[in-house]
């Protein structure tokens, strides 16, 4: 049986990770989450008796060394992160204290004897673009927010540990995921809440910011895919789509899709940590996914659907 961890479990993409992997009773699934953007609900359920979910922070060691005494990972998905721009931005603080947690899952693997590392990192820290597509090894680095600054901190943590340490890892640099589950912190959800309301959908500036949308199945097919074949070990690999949106057109298409009666509203831009634009090179991600990427329309079609249905 593989020991595998997971931190951050009961968040959105960390969950339905955890989801995939204790659907292979092969697998015993250790979930950690001090819920404080975590939700239950977006746990696995225990059906093959093979998940353990324990409620603490992982930026605390003493909270989770004894984790690792009694299950000897192999792998360790560490995924947890105080999340959400207005959250990270009113609380930079509590963001710098994510380091104490990327150190001690790091010191632990070490000395337990963890085979690989998997990290979420973030497109944030690509900064303001200064090359599009955003690739991996060649765009420049242009960290401002503590959120962003600390993702990059944490892949440093990485690439140092595997060179004194050989504690191999892979960095997902993950763009806009977006699915059933996914909190109202995130502009997919909070326009399809508010579209589904028929409230005012407020965009900050003039909305022609752009993301890229990564539906939450392509996100999970490719990570499982390089986990499970032992691609891009000691790597970084952009997880998103490579198709821009604005965010007008967004919240256009999210009225449109929903039937809703809402008004779009715009508010005055934010100060900072807004970029104007993001476009990942996905060549990586497109490799060993072997398929097309959902398309946007189709997936807020099924989010939309599946919030439907729930709500019956």
């Amino acid at each position: 049986m593989s020991n595998i961890l997971i931190t951050g479990g009961a968040g959105f993409i960390a969950g339905a990770l955890a989801k995939r992997l204790a659907s292979d009773p092969a697998n015993r699934v250790v979930v950690v989450d001090n819920l404080i953007t975590g939700d239950k609900r977006n746990l696995p359920s225990n059906e093959n008796g093979n998940v353990v979910f324990l409620q603490a922070d992982v930026n605390h060691e003493q909270w989770i060394r004894p984790l690792f005494e009694m299950y000897a990972f192999d792998t360790v998905f560490h995924y947890a992160a105080l999340v959400g721009v207005q959250r990270t931005l009113k609380h930079p603080v509590a963001v710098l204290r994510d380091i104490d947690g990327i150190r001690n899952i790091l010191n632990l693997s070490v000395q337990f004897g963890v085979k690989r590392v998997f990290y979420s990192s973030s497109s944030e820290v690509y900064g303001e673009p200064v090359q599009i597509p955003q690739h991996e090894h060649t765009t420049p680095l242009n960290s401002r927010l503590p959120y962003a600054i600390v993702k990059n901190l944490g892949e440093a943590f990485l690439r140092s540990y595997q060179q004194e340490f050989g504690l191999n890892y892979t960095i997902f640099r993950f763009f806009n995921t977006y699915g059933p589950g996914q909190s109202s912190d995130f502009v997919m959800s909070r326009f399809l809440n508010m579209a589904r309301a028929n409230e005012d959908i407020t965009i900050y500036g003039d909305g022609s910011q752009t993301r890229t949308f990564c539906f939450i199945d392509d996100n999970l097919d490719a990570t499982l895919r390089i986990y499970n074949e032992g691609h891009y070990v000691n790597d970084v690999v952009n997880i998103g789509s490579d198709i821009e949106t604005t965010i007008l057109e967004l919240a256009q298409a999210m009225v449109e899709l929903t039937g809703s009666s809402s008004q779009i509203v715009h508010l005055p831009a934010l100060p900072e940590g807004d970029m104007t634009r993001r476009k990942p090179d996905i060549t990586k991600m497109s490799g060993v996914l072997n398929r097309p990427l959902t398309g946007l329309r189709e997936g807020m079609y099924k989010l939309i659907k599946h919030v439907e249905v729930c709500a019956e």
